[in-house]
Parts: C-alpha cells; sequence; structure tokens
C-alpha cells in the first residue's frame, strides 16, 4: 500500500497540540504533566545510538511498557499524550497519540493512520476503526507504518524498515481496509470517543466506526 501524507509540508507532523502535549520549555517544571512527555523523549533519547534508533525505541517503549487495557482489564481512558504516560495504559488510540508525541518531541515527523477492522469475529462482527503510526524515516527518505497496539498471542507487531508488520492484517473477504492517509492530528471521532467515555465499558460502546470526513 502506497501512504499518502495529508499534508506535503512536513512541520503539520512536528506540531504539539492539545492532545500531543509534550512541552520541552516546561521540562524542569515540578508536577507538569506536559514536561513529562518530553522528559520521557528524553530518557528515551539519552539511550539511543541515533535518530533511527530512538524511533525503534521510542516505538517499542509504547508497544511494550504501555498496557493496551483490552488487555489487563483496564479501568482508566486515556486520551492525551501525559494521561497516557502517567497511566501507562490505553487503546490503540491513545497510544499511538503517545507515540506520536515522543517522536514530534524529538523533531521526528510522525502522523496518524487507521484501519477498518472487524472488532471480534465471533461476539462483535461489526467495523471499527484500529489506529496506529506513520513516521518519516530520514535516512531513507519514506513513511512506514508503526502499530503500537500491544503484542499478545496472535499479535506480532515489530519495527521494520522492509517489510511492514502491523498488529492486524487487514481481511478485505469481511469488508476490513486499509486507509492509505497519513493524518497529521488524531481523527475527530477517534477523539471525541475517548472524551466521552468516563469508563472503559463506555468506550467499548463507542468505538468509532468511520473517521470523521468518511472512510
Amino acid at each position: 500500500m502506497i501512504l499518502r501524507p495529508q499534508y506535503n509540508d512536513m512541520t503539520h507532523y512536528l506540531e504539539a497540540t492539545a492532545i500531543l502535549n509534550f512541552n520541552w520549555p516546561n521540562i524542569m517544571e515540578p508536577n507538569n504533566t506536559q514536561s513529562m512527555v518530553a522528559g520521557l523523549s528524553y530518557d528515551i533519547m539519552m539511550d539511543s545510538k541515533d535518530e533511527l534508533d530512538y524511533i525503534k525505541n521510542a516505538y517499542e517503549y509504547v508497544r511494550d511498557k504501555i498496557a493496551h487495557s483490552a488487555d489487563i482489564d483496564g479501568k482508566v481512558v486515556t486520551c492525551t499524550a501525559s494521561e497516557v504516560a502517567m497511566a501507562k495504559e490505553g487503546i490503540c488510540y491513545a497510544k499511538s497519540h503517545l507515540l506520536a508525541a515522543l517522536l514530534r518531541a524529538n523533531l521526528v515527523p510522525a502522523g496518524f493512520c487507521y484501519q477498518l477492522l472487524v472488532l471480534d469475529d465471533k461476539t462483535a462482527p461489526q467495523l471499527i476503526l484500529h489506529g496506529l503510526n506513520a513516521v518519516y524515516i530520514e535516512a531513507v527518505d519514506k513513511w512506514i507504518r508503526l502499530d503500537a497496539r500491544g503484542n499478545k498471542p496472535g499479535v506480532n507487531a515489530q519495527f521494520s524498515l522492509e517489510h511492514e508488520q502491523l498488529a492486524f492484517n487487514v481481511r478485505a473477504e469481511k469488508g476490513e481496509m486499509d486507509i492509505s492517509i497519513i493524518y497529521a492530528v488524531p481523527d475527530k471521532n477517534v477523539v471525541q470517543a475517548l472524551q466521552n467515555s468516563h469508563t472503559i465499558e463506555e468506550l467499548w460502546a463507542n468505538l468509532p466506526t468511520s473517521l470523521y470526513n468518511g472512510a
């Protein structure tokens, strides 16, 4: 699949927002929730050899150290990058927000991609959005998709420049599809579902089934 950036101007994929709330200038302020994302980015950077190693390490941190709420019977709905970093849990959308913030905090362009997937073949066969990231790799001059959902039996997402390995393979026969656009900000339907759900149970009942602008 050919990925299509929403914007040609790379600065759109570097911006901090209310959801991607990293904030370098305030990194030394105590109890500043925005600065903790930048601080986490700094810690990962200090353990990395170069930019490519940083991207891999940031991805694996979110994939492995931030639990997917469904895998741990989570109780907290997180949305912003700082919320995810503090709670150390979130669903796929929330985890993609943290990964994008960590990458952007270190001046690595990152955006958002989505898939339409069947929620559960047996108990919930409806199509819902699944969120993941795209990151621009300067060393090879291309965008790649990374899925930080979190691995478990049957799910084995990995960092690779050559062969994309996401959490889920699209099954066209079931109506599933990849959405090729790399968005600069999280989709509005996704953000509203996270912000309007006070419990995980509410969130499961209100998972978005389409993007705000279609698909």
